[in-house]
């Protein structure tokens, strides 16, 4: 009878590069998740409004494009929108930026997760 290794498993279970999802998750925890997939790379937040700025909202959409941890192999989608002061939502201009630095985020705090993994 073959015994796997625990964390063969649970690399197993992930379809994308594990630095990255978790990265991904953690970088994007204040916001709600709406979905995650594993398999596919793709997590969804729900609508964020910053209690600072109660008259925008924004939802995020990651996917990891790749099982390496390299700077292309993931996209986020960042969406905006503001009040119409009536209750309703417009759709906005998000700054080109944003996704950038959202990825970059991401990438940062991957390649913390690795090092720290690889120190054991």
């Amino acid at each position: 009878m073959l015994h796997s290794h625990p964390k063969a498993a649970a690399t197993a279970e992930i379809g994308v590069n594990g630095y990255l999802w978790r990265a991904t998750l953690q970088t994007l925890a204040f916001m709600p998740l709406a979905s995650a997939d594993p398999f596919g790379g793709v997590v969804s937040t729900d609508w964020y409004i910053d209690p600072a700025h109660p008259t925008d909202r924004f939802k995020a959409t990651v996917y990891i494009l790749d099982s390496r941890l390299r700077a292309d192999g993931l996209s986020v989608s960042v969406f905006k929108q503001v009040s119409d002061g009536h209750g309703g939502w417009t759709p906005a201009p998000v700054a080109d930026q944003t996704s950038t630095d959202i990825e970059n985020a991401i990438l940062t705090k991957a390649r913390e997760l690795r090092l720290s993994n690889l120190r054991g």
